[in-house]
């Protein structure tokens, strides 16, 4: 029995924003935003748009290439979802606090009548957690078979665009991939993950207003509405630390060597944190894909819409060997080891 990855797509809002049309806006420049984060440009969602509608988009995308169609294929899709036992998305930006989650807006979108659906709140790291908790689900159960698995954001919605150190790291988008439990042998699929997470780093990436705890009050005058509050310095020592010790931990316990690894795709929150795991674990840069000049800081988004980047352009084949790393909010972090 494998856990393997059948299908992806993914979803971007038209609307592209360059650094040069932020700094018309916001006292920063492209210069240093690119020396700070690596990132060029951002696509932010319009007012038409969702995180459950970039996530139908995607699952849409990835289940008409299951069916072996370019682009949205309707009846491809609705065929596919009737296969469906499970759609979980990750994400910090659901459409409506607590219920209904992002899923069941997916699953009712698709058709998808026969699929139970969840979110999963584990910041950037959703996806890689996305990618285990379904993995488990299919194995342990008989009559489970196939699976969404989607990383969705709209995280333009919840940054402070009055503080310029945070608002210009965040895009939105959407990646979706369809798991398939297979009669395959050996070595396939998802191999191997690890997650982890450290509670105690919770003030260093937040939104606090709007949950119970800090709840709106009727008649208050709200200064700060819910929007990411980042200790960056903070966060980048933890992403440094935990991008390390995920990859050193998955490649000890397959007993990988770097050379069998044809990729290894890390959440792309900042560059200068992926280049700096990469030297202290002395990563080729060829290794390490990057797309965050293009799309900025997804969250749980970044890994799968990575991963279809990559797939679309022909630059995965058969048992070809990929990691996955991410890190984030919670805090937590987490990394698969996949064979194609």
């Amino acid at each position: 029995m494998a856990i393997e990855i059948r299908a992806t797509g993914r979803a971007v809002p038209k609307n592209r924003v360059t650094n040069d049309e932020l700094a018309k806006k916001i006292d920063t420049s492209d210069e240093w935003i690119r020396s700070h984060t690596g990132i060029g440009a951002r696509h932010i969602a319009g007012e038409d748009q969702s995180t459950s509608s970039l996530a139908l988009e995607a699952a849409k995308q990835a289940l008409s290439a299951a069916a072996g169609k370019t682009g949205i294929d309707e009846d491809a899709v609705k065929e596919q979802a009737a296969t469906l036992d499970l759609i979980l998305i990750a994400t910090a930006t659901a459409d409506y606090y607590g219920c209904p989650s992002v899923a069941c807006l997916v699953q009712h979108g698709l058709g998808a009548v026969n699929a139970a659906a969840m979110d999963i709140s584990a910041g950037c790291t959703g996806f890689v957690y996305g990618l285990e908790t379904a993995s488990g689900l299919l194995g342990i159960s008989d009559s489970r078979k196939r699976a969404l698995v989607i990383g969705a954001e709209t995280l333009t919605r919840v940054a402070n665009w009055e503080d310029r150190g945070t608002c210009v790291l965040f895009g939105d988008g959407a990646g979706a991939v369809l798991l398939e439990k297979t009669g395959e042998t050996g070595k396939r699929g998802i191999v191997r993950s690890v997650l982890g997470a450290d509670g105690s780093g919770s003030e260093a990436l937040i939104m606090r207003r709007g949950g119970t705890k800090n709840p709106f009050k009727k008649g208050e005058t709200v200064e700060l509405p819910t929007v990411i509050e980042m200790d960056g310095r903070a966060v980048y020592n933890f992403a440094v630390k935990a991008v390390t010790g995920a990859i050193e931990f998955l490649m000890d316990r397959e007993g990988l060597a770097m050379d069998a690894i044809k990729y290894i795709i890390p959440h792309q929150a900042n560059a200068r944190i992926i280049h700096a795991a990469g030297k202290r674990l002395h990563i080729p840069e060829e290794k390490l894909y990057l797309n965050i000049e293009e799309y900025a800081n997804t969250s749980s988004a970044s890994i799968p819409i990575a991963l279809d980047e990559l797939n679309k352009a022909g630059k995965l084949q058969k048992g070809d060997i990929i990691l996955t790393v991410g890190f984030g909010g919670g805090l937590t972090y987490g990394g698969n080891v996949i064979i194609w």
